[in-house]
């Protein structure tokens, strides 16, 4: 068992979950191949201004380039590269080289994901499971990608489209509800009331939404 555990990408101490605004912040992803095709359109979504720095591009980022979307620099990683940057994603064909470049970017105060390899990870990709403002992220720390994705796959069925325009209602009457002039115990018990099963069940109903069985 103990050349099991060996293995395993674990951590010594937990894992702190938050939800990071990239809006506007400066993110760099080294490696342009297809493992980094699914990372950049996420940091994308989100807002980040994003350089990537890599001698070759696959053409779907080389497309992104091209639209202006990603700033990219066709040569191999420089430490400079770090200066200014929030975030850091790295993924080039090199175990040497992704090491070198999460323990620059360590000493230089910048978060890095070196891609499958926990070790070299302040952060991780979690599974997610996404409805409009609701997100829900599944992380195993490393231990099995293949569950995270089974779980997504669960959560997609079970929080179905119809939770977004859910979620967006209840934002709409939370605001109405601060716009009243009410106690804060009041408003604690209306929120509460308004995001219960049964409220949620009701709506749902007018939704045409099928009960889940």
């Amino acid at each position: 068992m103990s050349s099991v555990r060996s293995r395993i990408s674990g951590e010594k101490n937990e894992l702190f979950p938050v939800y990071l605004k990239l809006a506007k912040q400066r993110c760099l992803a080294v490696g342009a191949g297809k493992t980094m095709e699914d990372k950049i359109p996420t940091l994308l979504a989100c807002g980040a201004t994003l350089t990537v720095v890599a001698p070759v591009a696959t053409p779907k980022i080389q497309r992104l380039a091209e639209a202006q979307k990603i700033a990219w620099f066709p040569r191999r990683f420089e430490t400079q590269d770090l200066d200014d940057m929030f975030l850091c994603v790295v993924a080039t064909s090199s175990k040497a080289t992704n090491h070198a470049i999460f323990e620059q970017a360590q000493q230089c105060g910048v978060l890095c994901n070196v891609v499958r390899d926990g070790a070299c990870c302040n952060f991780y990709y979690p599974a997610v499971v996404k409805r409009g403002p609701l997100q829900i992220a599944i992380s195993t720390a490393g231990h099995s990608g293949a569950l995270a994705k089974r779980l997504r796959e669960e959560l997609e069925r079970e929080f179905g489209p119809e939770w977004e325009n859910w979620l967006r209602w209840l934002g709409e009457a939370r605001s109405s509800l601060y716009d009243d002039p009410l106690s804060p115990r009041q408003r604690r018990t209306m929120l509460q009331k308004l995001a219960s099963r049964k409220t949620q069940e009701e709506m749902f109903r007018r939704w045409g939404v099928p009960p889940k069985r």
